[in-house]
């Protein structure tokens, strides 16, 4: 989805209705934006930021033994 914004004497944009709908913005909420190789990008700031990264890049530790993986850390320790 692509929509043009015009940006106003007061550098404030309107987000198109169909852009709100999708992603779900209500009056009130808080977007952030970044700069990423000449891109803005925007997107709702999560509620909690916990429950935003649960379950991050928990595909790197499917095969590894959580207690062997901590008795080898533990070791290269001393």
């Amino acid at each position: 989805m692509e929509s043009t914004v015009k940006v106003s004497s007061k550098l404030q944009i309107v987000l198109p209705k169909k852009v709100r709908n999708t992603m779900k913005i209500k009056p009130g909420d808080h977007l952030m934006c970044r700069v990423e190789r000449g891109e803005i990008l925007m997107r709702p700031k999560p509620e909690s930021y916990a429950k935003f990264m649960r379950g991050l890049h928990k595909e790197i530790w499917e095969d590894v033994d959580a207690a062997q993986y901590l008795k080898q850390e533990r070791r290269s320790w001393e």
